[in-house]
């Protein structure tokens, strides 16, 4: 193996085994030589990259929020804010079950998990987040913002708005991922949606609006998604 730690292979092969065995095993079995196993890499390799596991689970929630920013981004931007402030928190929840324990890794809520806050000095109060973090923030800040300039709602601060709705949605996807909507039939369209909506509405928009903007939302995800498991499975070519 090559002992430049600059390589940006061997980081990126290191962090896409440890996503892979957060996703088939968990978190407990992320450990320095398994990683490296997976990667077919020697165990050194985690400790030049990354200096050890800790670091290591750092740059992969790091990755981790970089995918919730693909995903943001991928969400078409239309001239209804409203529209896609759902769809938005429709894609946040869609990635989040790509992966549910690389998504608890990214908010600190694995006891594996060494991500957090970092914290400018010793008696700082603000909050220094990744720039990963900040990046997938600021894409929902930059909705919020358009629907503060449609003066539809009462609230003036995009940041307040769209802390708002991030909490909301953080909590729907982990209370979803642990299991607690089991016997709800359709968790987004039954409880995420329509608390976005009443969230909204509590900030100034009117109902009608709101729900027709989202309703639309919705249909399009159910017909994209029925389209989806009709469409035939391609056969591997030469089987």
């Amino acid at each position: 193996m090559s002992t430049d730690r600059s390589n940006p292979d061997v980081r990126t092969r290191l962090i896409e085994a440890t996503i892979r065995l957060l996703a088939t095993n968990g978190p407990s079995e992320v450990k320095a030589r398994s990683v490296a196993n997976e990667a077919g890499l020697s165990t050194i390799g985690v400790y030049n990259y990354f200096g050890g596991v800790p670091e290591l689970l750092r740059a992969v929630a790091d990755e981790g929020l970089r995918r919730l920013v693909a995903a943001f981004e991928q969400v078409p931007k239309t001239d209804d804010p409203l529209a896609d402030l759902c769809a938005m928190a429709l894609a946040h929840r869609d990635a989040a079950r790509c992966n549910a324990h690389l998504y608890d890794l990214m908010f600190g809520l694995s006891i594996h998990s060494r991500y957090g806050p970092a914290r400018a000095g010793a008696n700082a109060v603000p909050s220094v987040h990744s720039s990963a973090f900040k990046a997938a923030f600021a894409l929902l800040v930059d909705t919020c913002a358009r629907l503060v300039e449609t003066g539809c709602v009462r609230q003036t601060d995009p940041v307040h708005i769209g802390l708002q709705l991030w909490g909301a949605v953080h909590g729907f996807v982990t209370l979803e991922l642990a299991g607690h909507f089991a016997d709800v039939a359709d968790p987004p369209s039954e409880i995420l949606v329509p608390m976005c909506n009443n969230l909204v509405v509590g900030l100034g928009a009117t109902r009608a609006s709101v729900e027709a903007a989202t309703s639309r939302v919705v249909g399009m995800r159910a017909s994209t998604q029925e389209v989806e498991s009709t469409a035939p499975t391609r056969k591997r070519r030469g089987t």
